[in-house]
């Protein structure tokens, strides 16, 4: 899986996500977060947008060390080959990311100087 680094030095990727198995997916450009060790939190508007249905709400812990409720919502993605069915938390932050759920088991190698992310 091929991404890029943008002009604000982010590492970017495209995940294609549904908020049914069978339903037409949307390329939605995920912002590679380490930091993050769940797997999608996505903007509210975004998860309006998708049409995904809400499940349930978990305590999470923000980097600044504050810990929140985040709704969680049934989301579907397109990973490699396989539909791979997650909850992903609404965010009141402005680009979606994905966390190192996502990356477990995969190399990642981002190259700031050719601006390119390769998730294999």
């Amino acid at each position: 899986m091929k991404g890029f680094v943008d002009e604000s030095l982010r590492a970017l990727l495209r995940a294609p996500l549904s908020a049914s198995r069978a339903g037409s997916r949307t390329d939605m450009v995920v912002w590679i977060d380490t930091a993050f060790n769940g797997g999608l939190a996505i903007p509210r508007k975004q998860v309006s947008e998708l049409g995904l249905v809400k499940e349930s709400s978990a305590e999470a812990i923000l980097a600044d060390g504050r810990s929140v409720e985040l709704e969680t919502f049934a989301c579907f993605v397109d990973w490699f080959g396989d539909c791979y069915e997650t909850q992903a938390a609404a965010s009141e932050g402005e680009y979606p990311l994905l966390g190192t759920m996502f990356l477990d088991g995969r190399r990642l190698d981002i190259n700031y100087a050719a601006k390119t992310v390769e998730l294999t």
